[in-house]
């Protein structure tokens, strides 16, 4: 089995993984929002514009990300699926979930032991926003690194940046 076919395989299963990541964590940021919307008990102005963040973020990676596999799967062969798109749009989105991440664990002050907590509310549904974007992070690193991986080869391979990540089936 080449590298193209387990690519092809397994592209669509891993970004399902992301996208159901990406699925629950607008989820609890989303009741977060309207928590602290209507409540106004957020603990301070830079949890809640953090929490707002993640709202974004994961709404991005939700609307974009069947964009992306839609063109990975159909158009093969069309700018869209191309290795310079992939690497951008992975590489952008890698970059908000990472700043997402990294701004709430510090605002929680690197996490939150809800057995002892008295400062924050939603506490369980905090630890759960910071550990589903590390973990959609993660994912998305890898994912970088093999698109990149593969975007090499298709350069070597001379069909440049506008090259598929696969290449065609013979």
């Amino acid at each position: 089995m080449g590298v193209d076919s387990v690519v092809r395989r397994s592209y669509p299963i891993f970004f399902a993984f992301v996208f159901c990541f990406s699925v629950i964590t607008l989820a609890i940021s989303g009741w977060l929002v309207a928590r602290f919307n209507s409540h106004h008990n957020y603990r301070s102005k830079g949890e809640r514009d953090r929490v707002r963040y993640f709202l974004f973020v994961s709404s991005w990676t939700v609307l974009l990300l069947p964009f992306l596999m839609t063109l990975f799967m159909i158009a093969r062969n069309s700018i869209g699926a191309s290795v310079l798109s992939h690497v951008v749009f992975l590489f952008v989105t890698w970059v908000f979930w990472l700043t997402a991440s990294a701004a709430l664990t510090e605002a929680l002050g690197g996490g939150l032991n809800c057995s002892t907590n008295t400062l924050f509310r939603y506490c369980g549904q905090l630890n759960a926003l910071v550990a589903f974007g590390w973990i959609n992070w993660v994912f998305l690193s890898f994912a970088l690194f093999v698109a990149l991986l593969l975007g090499i080869r298709t350069i070597k391979r001379g069909d440049g940046y506008g090259g598929s990540l696969v290449a065609s089936p013979t």
